[in-house]
């Protein structure tokens, strides 16, 4: 079991990154950096709960800014690398597919790199790791039946996808290469507060709040496996405490739906919170032209680091849209400044974001 003194966390103010920093900054007794360049996904406001901590240190800057990098790994020395840094939006990467390049794939190679020289002595060293985490959207698309393993070859549709694969293979070769301990963890679609309102789950969360329309690509029967946040986390901590160097590890929910069922599902639990005769909200759905490469189904086999690591998701999906829905009824001030844009004037005051 390791035990790190000090653990670096890029992208810690995006969705999973920040309950992944809450979680360790809580529970850990280590040192957490946390790392991220506030882009429109970055929102600190997640972490007003625990800026004050004694162990948690935030560090703006960009994963492609290798003298910023160089300077961190000197001063903090980090025993540990979490790398969820990455451009993450699908349809984003449709229309600026270079950004994801530029993030996905050269940011991950300058953080290896600048890994690798700051390891160079103790590369071997078990209280050493990078820990990368990527996405079941690297194995492509699925027929009816079957599921993604460990072993299932990389067929990447879309430009996110890609930069993630590369990404991947850029892990794999810096550990085959140059003996850096890595491990890399490949999740199905996750959910759960505080995720930007550009992803379906919180989009049709404030659209039914508002009694907007609800886009639905295509038909609506794309298939995904839907893993609640915290989930994830644990199972992201399991791994980083007795993962083996060199390995991948799948994360699945075991909560496959269709989108139109997930829709559905959404509107009826809104409706009834609210007070709202039942199927109001389902008249609201629209369905828009499908999205280009748009996957058909998803499907994660999660049984090794459930027979290894003793991980299995807790959450089941009813569970977790109820406690996702609260959330965000909850914080409607949030999601408004969200989807106005002014959360932003949060930090750029403070750390001059343009």
């Amino acid at each position: 079991m390791r035990n790190f003194g000090t653990i670096l966390i890029t992208g810690g103010a995006g969705f999973i990154g920040n309950h992944v920093i809450r979680h360790f900054v809580k529970n850990w007794e280590a040192r957490i950096i946390n790392f991220d360049k506030l882009t429109y996904a970055g929102n600190l406001q997640n972490l007003t709960d625990i800026e004050s901590a004694e162990n948690y240190t935030f560090v703006k800057g960009c994963i492609t800014d290798t003298k910023l990098l160089e300077e961190i790994f000197a001063e903090f020395n980090p025993d540990l690398v979490m790398h969820l840094a990455a451009e993450s939006h699908v349809d984003r990467s449709i229309e600026e597919p270079l950004e994801f390049v530029k993030t996905n794939v050269i940011g991950t190679v300058n953080l290896l790199n600048v890994a690798k020289n700051s390891w160079k002595d103790r590369a071997a060293d078990d209280e050493k790791l990078f820990y990368h985490i990527s996405t079941d959207e690297v194995y492509g698309s699925l027929g009816a039946t079957g599921l993604f393993t460990e072993k299932t070859n990389y067929d990447p549709r879309s430009p996110y996808s890609s930069s993630k694969a590369s990404s991947d293979h850029f892990v794999r070769a810096y550990h085959h290469t140059f003996g850096l301990p890595v491990v890399i963890s490949n999740c199905s679609n996750n959910y759960g507060p505080n995720q930007f309102p550009e992803k379906l789950i919180p989009l049709m969360i404030n659209n039914i709040r508002s009694e907007s329309p609800l886009p639905v690509y295509g038909d609506g029967k794309n298939v995904r496996d839907w893993l609640y946040v915290q989930d994830h986390v644990l199972a992201m901590e399991a791994i980083a405490q007795a993962g083996r160097a060199g390995e991948t590890y799948n994360i699945g929910g075991n909560n496959e739906h269709q989108n139109i069922e997930l829709v559905h599902a959404l509107c009826d639990l809104i409706d009834e919170k609210l007070g709202r005769t039942e199927g109001a909200s389902r008249k609201l759905i629209k369905y828009v032209t499908d999205r280009p490469g748009h996957d058909r189904r998803y499907a994660i086999d999660s049984s090794k680091i459930q027979a290894e690591l003793g991980w299995s998701p807790q959450i089941q999906l009813k569970e977790g849209l109820s406690k996702t829905i609260d959330w965000y009824l909850d914080n409607t001030e949030w999601l408004d400044q969200i989807t106005s844009g002014s959360y932003q004037d949060y930090y750029q005051r403070m750390y001059d974001v343009r």
